[in-house]
């Protein structure tokens, strides 16, 4: 089993990187994290985009959204039109990285497996202490939806190429010094202006709304005043932390568990372990004759590192003097070595000659850490809370056993599942099929709570396991209320409002339009602005990056022309709550080229980069066959 690592060697490092490291778990199995048939939403170039793909994608970008946004996300998620724009563009994000595995595939780029184990190794989210955690690693990928290693090592080497490809192509873009020049100049830009702005405040005032207009509104505006499909659950909780607070653990329990497992609380004997290769060849005689010379070398104290660099033909441990790492009893590959190292002594740390397939091993060893028992007053806060979490666990079992045989028999109520768990019956508040605090956020639990089994035959759920091992619910449904659009006498007084105040945004956009028509003719907007209980407020040097004023007047500012002795800048804008803004740019101040000179140059390059790899991406895009079947990217999958 042992391979080469580099080209012309066949050493045993190889396979003690790739098999005491990473091979029993990067490389094992040939599953794919896109494992089940699927119908495809997308096909690109004849490679589809599967359904399950898509599912997964826009679980998560919907996961980051929820987070984002927090109860807002219950108004976003109503609103039909933007969840079809949310899934169009998780499609689409799909799309393009298809086109550029395609792409890089054509190309020939690769990652070798060699630089993908690497990588995981040095992750810090697998290591515990500094150091790769297998058992840290297998659980963060399993939680992480992967189905085993393999599937998470493809994974990462296809986003790895994806990668190098995009920094290929953006690291051609560069931005010479006079268009960094210009762009410092651009961005440190200042604007000395004067601006007023018309409250629509005062304006609303005489304004009448009809009957007619507000029906007309709310017609056209159904989605606005649409509801949500809400339920009302009964459920009985199964929550592990509330076992474990009644339960008790003695000390003489504790150690009685010690002794029973003192195994688990004793670090094993390590041995770190050199060695040197002497290949068969074509002479097997010969090669034992050299191997034993070199033995005899090391035997007499000549430096082991030289002679591995000398003689070892595994040259990639030779040159870290033949080292293989630290080795417990029975981790290496090769039996025959594991138990000459453990045979040798510190006075005498050289093994006779050991044979393998691959030739003859001299080896050494280097290092040794002795067996360590951790003392039982250093476990014991541990291992009562083992004791506690393993008993709690036992009765979870039995208790989830007994929810889900009492919920099945007796279908029409949870009082009995209550009564045998010792708990109550809790009520929810509405629910929706999103936006829940937990456990109602959880998909499954909602899909269940949705389901006409559920919904409209009025029966118990099975065990839902929220959290493995951790908590678990049964439910009913207790309420129900169908999606629906609140009746126009519950939102005319709002319809009213919203038509008042666009009414009175249109009056001030007027305003704004005739003083601007005012001031570029040269003429005082004075009079016109006290009319209107306005007057404008001076401001110099305005920046793009001014907090002091609002948002809309900074982008309006820096987007009219640059006043001239023959025609005045103005301009108006509206602002985030139907007021307008009227301003006026009374001069340009030229940008100073020695201040954030390498932060903005590194935005330049940032955004021509980022402009080059969109122009790829199109072209990309141009010369491909996508056929999208969006008719299926429906909230039916979800």
């Amino acid at each position: 089993m042992l391979e080469r690592i580099r080209e012309g060697s066949k050493g045993v490092t190889a396979k003690v990187i790739l098999g005491l490291v990473i091979a029993t778990f990067v490389f094992a199995g040939v599953g794919s994290y896109t494992q089940s048939v699927d119908t495809s939403l997308a096909t690109v170039n004849g490679e589809e985009i599967s359904q399950q793909a898509f599912q997964e994608a826009y679980r998560v970008q919907r996961n980051r959204l929820q987070n984002q946004f927090g109860e807002m996300f219950a108004t976003l998620e109503a609103n039909d039109a933007y969840m079809a724009n949310l899934r169009e563009s998780v499609l689409e994000q799909l799309i393009d990285e298809e086109l550029l595995d395609q792409n890089a595939e054509q190309l020939k780029m690769r990652i070798g497996d060699a630089q993908i184990k690497q990588l995981i190794v040095d992750m810090p989210e697998f290591q515990l202490d500094g150091q790769f955690d297998n058992a840290r690693f297998q659980a963060l990928i399993q939680q992480s939806g992967f189905y085993d290693a393999s599937s998470f090592s493809r994974y990462l080497n296809e986003r790895r190429v994806r990668q190098q490809l995009v920094e290929s192509i953006s690291a051609t873009e560069f931005a010479l010094p006079y268009q960094q020049e210009l762009a410092v100049k651009l961005l440190n830009q200042t604007r000395d202006i004067r601006y007023a702005v018309l409250s629509t405040e005062g304006m609303k005032q005489g304004i009448d709304v009809t009957d007619q207009e507000v029906e007309e509104f709310y017609q056209a505006n159904q989605g606005r005043f649409a509801t949500p499909e809400m339920i009302k659950l009964e459920y009985v909780e199964l929550n592990i932390e509330d076992l474990a607070n009644d339960i008790s653990v003695t000390e003489e329990q504790a150690a009685e568990y010690y002794e029973e497992n003192k195994s688990s609380y004793t670090k094993q004997e390590r041995r770190r372990v050199a060695h040197i290769l002497i290949e068969f060849g074509e002479d097997k005689a010969a090669a034992q004759a050299k191997a034993e010379e070199v033995l005899a070398k090391a035997k007499a104290g000549d430096d082991f590192a030289a002679l591995a660099l000398e003689y070892s033909a595994d040259t990639f441990s030779a040159e870290n003097g033949g080292d293989l790492d630290w080795q417990t009893q029975g981790s290496m590959d090769e039996a025959s070595m594991g138990d000459a190292l453990f045979a040798v002594t510190s006075e005498s740390p050289v093994a006779d000659l050991v044979e393998t397939d691959y030739g003859f091993h001299i080896i050494k060893m280097t290092d040794i850490e002795e067996q360590q028992i951790k003392p039982f007053e250093e476990a014991k806060e541990e291992i009562l809370a083992t004791i506690k979490n393993d008993q709690a666990l036992e009765r979870f079992y039995e208790q989830q056993s007994t929810m889900g045989e009492l919920s099945f028999e007796i279908s029409d109520s949870l009082a009995d599942v209550a009564e045998a768990l010792n708990t109550e019956v809790k009520t929810t508040d509405w629910l929706t099929r999103s936006g829940n605090l937990p456990p109602f956020n959880a998909p499954d639990v909602m899909s269940i709570a949705f389901s006409a089994e559920l919904k409209d035959e009025g029966l118990n759920s099975e065990v839902i396991e929220v959290a493995p091992e951790q908590q678990a619910l049964v439910i009913r449904v207790a309420d129900y209320q169908d999606a629906d659009t609140k009746p126009l006498s519950e939102v005319r007084a709002e319809i009213n409002q919203q038509l008042i105040q666009e009414k009175a945004t249109e009056i001030a956009r007027n305003k704004a339009d005739e003083l601007v028509d005012i001031i570029k003719a040269g003429e005082s907007a004075e009079a016109g602005l006290s009319a209107l209980n306005a007057e404008f407020v001076e401001h110099a040097a305005l920046s793009r990056r001014d907090a002091t004023v609002e948002g809309a007047i900074v982008q309006s500012a820096f987007s009219l022309p640059q006043p001239q002795e023959s025609a005045l800048s103005a301009g108006s804008v509206e602002l985030a709550n139907g007021d307008y803004a009227v301003l006026q740019i009374v001069a340009v101040n030229e940008g100073a080229v020695d201040e954030m000179d390498a932060n903005l140059a590194q935005q330049q390059q940032m955004m021509l980069a980022q402009s080059a790899f969109a122009t790829y991406l199109e072209q990309l895009k141009a010369n491909a066959e996508v056929v999208r079947r969006l008719s299926k990217a429906d909230p039916g999958l979800f």
